[in-house]
């Protein structure tokens, strides 16, 4: 595991110690499963956003509409 280090303006460092305090754990933690799910949220975004864009294209579109017409053929098959 790498350290990293940085600074914090005053009103979170002062957040982030209570909360610590509260939950008996270490500030590092706090900050690390905070920035995954930060993280997590940014790729949802940009997959949510690469959907958005593709709903857009119209040949996109036109592909996923035969291959929607091909599948119902196998179902009803």
């Amino acid at each position: 595991m790498a350290t990293f280090t940085s600074t914090l303006p005053d009103s979170i460092l002062q957040q982030l110690q209570e909360q610590a305090k509260k939950m008996s754990v270490p500030k590092n933690k706090i900050i690390e499963r905070a920035l995954k799910i930060y993280l997590d949220q940014l790729n949802r975004a940009e997959y949510v956003t690469s959907y958005q864009q593709a709903a857009q294209d119209t040949d996109i579109m036109n592909i996923a509409e035969e291959g929607m017409e091909d599948y119902l053929k196998q179902l009803s098959e």
